[in-house]
């Protein structure tokens, strides 16, 4: 028997689940405009959650767990959580 070992790069882990998975990931309005530069000003304190490509790429910023759980469906993606 043979132990081999099988590495993966960061740029093909991260086109791993391109087109069929997103992750949700909870997040305070303060932290938005490193994801969303292009968002509007929100209020400090808000609890938001972004919808993530497989490679880390924006797709969606909203005020609801299920909306971006929805957005991904509607557009044939998987969701999952990002902690």
């Amino acid at each position: 028997m043979t132990d081999a070992t099988h590495t993966m790069d960061s740029d093909a882990l991260a086109a791993l689940g391109e087109g069929h998975v997103a992750y949700v990931r909870a997040m305070r309005s303060e932290d938005v405009m490193r994801l969303f530069p292009q968002a509007p000003d929100l209020t400090p304190g808000l609890d938001v959650f972004a919808l993530l490509s497989a490679s880390g790429a924006p797709i969606l910023l909203t005020d609801s767990r299920d909306a971006a759980i929805a957005n991904a469906w509607a557009n044939d993606l998987q969701a999952v959580s990002v902690h």
